[in-house]
């Protein structure tokens, strides 16, 4: 994790107190608004729809039952575009027009890292922002008002890389990345890995959001003769990397950071995607696939919306649980402090999980990682578990 020590708890309420009015923001006697920004219209759509709809499941459930604590939740929902600046304006319209208490499964890193620090500021509760955790911290600083679900992206890719390096004895490594703070965290583990074997980086070639076209940058890995090419990517630029590696007749092994190891992706890819390893931090195994209780939800997912979820819709109802359960555990009394309260207190176990969550210092713990590869069109893991903290 980035950043300083936290503030002792007494210090982190006394500064919580200046945001917290007796009354939060979006929260009435019957009804609390919660937010969200994805990215309905970019680079990563495939899968966001499907996330929304997953919160909404959760939420929905909620307010079938009566409601947190007797209050309905109020759901919005704003497109990002995978844009920063987009993702700027819908956040701005969440905080001052919607009034919201809390955003949530708000997707990207880029859109995080540019809207994070204003929804904290704003006395708004930040959870389980799909972006890279670590970055978060830093830009925002100390605050209670952060929780962070996602994995990090440098010490998921160190483990994960370092142990691709031994297993298949890998001496020359490429990379392939989004430019912005998804890249930046990635390289962090990449480069930690290579240090760890006294390897240096054989070549790298970044992307901006949005680009379809990887010949160039996939020309560079070959000329450099890369044994692996580590991608920092959403899901549709993995597709075209590997569209692009297996047009050119090329056998190397590609690494995806945990962004497009995916479902989705195998879904897009349609076949382009099998042999490629991808680092695992939950399972992604489709839900209908899985153990009884998840084959349930798939069918009550399905009923709702007509659709068969995937595991990032699973993902996305699991965060949007875990948030339900701590402004629950805040009591009728709910203001910003006591709803800090009680996530900061409050676990997921979900099946997606393999192993049950805490919040320590904002941050989800155990963070657990597998390699996985792409067999007979599913996630298989090839690695045992490489991290536990």
């Amino acid at each position: 994790m980035i950043g300083s020590k936290w503030l002792p708890l007494a210090g982190v309420l006394a500064a919580l107190s200046l945001y917290a009015p007796a009354q939060a923001a979006g929260v009435t006697d019957t009804e609390i608004i919660i937010g969200t920004d994805l990215d309905l219209s970019g680079p990563a759509s495939a899968n966001q729809a499907l996330m929304r709809d997953g919160t909404q499941m959760r939420f929905d459930e909620a307010n079938e039952a009566g409601g947190i604590n007797g209050r309905k939740i109020k759901f919005i929902v704003e497109d990002n575009g995978s844009q920063p600046q987009m993702a700027v304006r819908a956040v701005n319209k969440l905080i001052k027009d919607d009034h919201v208490f809390a955003i949530v499964n708000a997707f990207g890193s880029g859109p995080n890292a540019a809207t994070v620090k204003r929804i904290v500021s704003a006395g708004v509760i930040d959870f389980a922002p799909w972006a890279a955790s670590a970055v978060l911290h830093k830009i925002a600083g100390k605050t209670p008002l952060l929780f962070t679900t996602i994995p990090n992206y440098d010490t998921t890719t160190a483990a994960a890389l370092g142990w691709m390096i031994d297993h298949f004895h890998i001496q020359r490594v490429g990379y392939i990345y989004q430019e912005g703070p998804l890249g930046d965290l990635v390289r962090a583990g990449v480069e930690k890995a290579l240090k760890q074997h006294g390897l240096k980086l054989a070549a790298e070639a970044g992307y901006k959001v949005g680009d379809i076209d990887f010949s160039s940058q996939v020309a560079r890995m070959k000329s450099a003769n890369v044994q692996l090419i580590m991608t920092a990517t959403l899901l549709r630029e993995i597709v075209g990397i590997a569209r692009e590696v297996k047009k050119v007749g090329w056998d190397v092994k590609i690494l995806t950071a945990a962004p497009s190891r995916n479902g989705a992706s195998i879904k897009i890819g349609k076949g382009l995607m099998d042999g490629i390893y991808g680092i695992g931090s939950w399972s992604a195994t489709p839900p209908e696939h899985g153990p009884e209780a998840e084959r349930k939800w798939a069918a009550d997912f399905q009923k709702r919306f007509g659709q068969e979820p995937d595991e990032n819709a699973l993902l996305a109802y699991a965060y949007a649980d875990w948030l339900v359960k701590g402004i629950e555990a805040a009591g009728k009394d709910l203001t910003t402090e006591s709803a800090v309260k009680g996530i900061e207190k409050s676990t997921e176990d979900n099946v997606i999980f393999f192993e049950p969550l805490h919040f320590k210092d904002g941050h989800a713990r155990p963070e657990l990682v597998r390699v996985e590869q792409v067999k007979d069109g599913d996630w298989q893991p090839v690695s045992p578990s490489l991290i536990k903290d």
